[in-house]
């Protein structure tokens, strides 16, 4: 049965520069009128911007009071730099962290490697932080398979559950582009005993060659029948960005039918399109 009243959560990544740091906090102040119930900032590939992302979060925490959720991966760190950033984060009010294993500095595909002394696998990094305590801890979900679970789909479910009995009481999707796996996974999870709650990552596309890229490097997909509309447009940014808006609208609407208890923007530090979506989607839910 469709919760009353679905959370809204943003996304957030780590500014590379001072345009970006300017673009970030003008989304940041658009979508403070929605008040989302909590948001995240992501950690770069290889733990490329590590020293960003607790800043940015400490910050965004500091400046807007929102639940902020820290992403931390195991890529590049000592157990003992893993600890330090999670005290870290505790000292300065953030008591959400998202555990991810990451990926390594070359990409999803490429070999993980060892850090020595480190952790090699998420479910690691969530007993750490239950160690310290006192922190609600979240994962990743994916859909569409993880790229290395080669189609094994029950194997996700294991590794899902692990991560539970770890500590982790959420996870976050990938990008959700088909409804239907998004179901798949909510229901078998909950015919496996799990409590999780799933939240669906949305994603409107604004730009289809990113989103095409992204989704290979992530190992999501998109269904054919939604393809074939973008790749119409493809030429046309325009037409791009309402299609995109209109997708996501339609996915939101099918994974609350499906049990999701909020939805989770991928917002790429940009207001317009994950406005646009919420706007829709208040026309059928005014407590949105």
């Amino acid at each position: 049965m469709p919760v009353e009243n679905p959370t809204i959560s943003f996304e957030f990544f780590p500014p590379k520069d001072e345009q970006g740091e300017k673009q970030l906090w003008e989304a940041i102040a658009e979508l403070n009128a929605i008040q989302p119930d909590f948001v995240s900032v992501t950690y770069g590939a290889g733990g490329s911007t590590r020293h960003r992302t607790i800043r940015i979060a400490c910050e965004i925490y500091e400046r807007t009071g929102f639940r902020t959720i820290a992403h931390l991966t195991c890529v590049g760190s000592t157990r003992q730099e893993l600890q330090n950033i999670l005290l870290s984060y505790k000292e300065s009010g953030i008591n959400d962290v998202l555990a991810l294993r990451g990926d390594p500095a070359d990409g999803p595909g490429a070999q993980w490697s060892p850090t020595v002394d480190g952790l090699d696998h998420a479910h690691q990094l969530v007993e750490l932080a239950a160690e310290i305590g006192d922190f609600v801890i979240g994962v990743a979900a994916f859909p569409d398979l993880h790229p290395a679970s080669d189609g094994n789909f029950e194997q996700d479910i294991d590794v899902l559950l692990r991560k539970e009995r770890a500590g982790a009481s959420f996870a976050i999707t990938q990008f959700v582009f088909d409804s239907q796996s998004y179901g798949r996974l909510v229901d078998t999870l909950k015919d496996r005993g799990s409590a999780l709650t799933i939240y669906p990552g949305i994603m409107p596309v604004t730009n289809y060659k990113q989103i095409k890229r992204m989704l290979e490097l992530s190992g999501g997909g998109m269904l054919p029948t939604i393809m074939e509309r973008f790749d119409r447009f493809q030429d046309d940014p325009e037409s791009i960005k309402s299609l995109g808006i209109e997708v996501a609208t339609q996915i939101c609407e099918e994974v609350y039918l499906a049990g999701a208890e909020g939805f989770h923007f991928y917002t790429l530090n940009s207001a317009t399109a994950t406005s646009k979506v919420i706007e829709n989607l208040s026309r059928s839910w005014p407590n949105t």
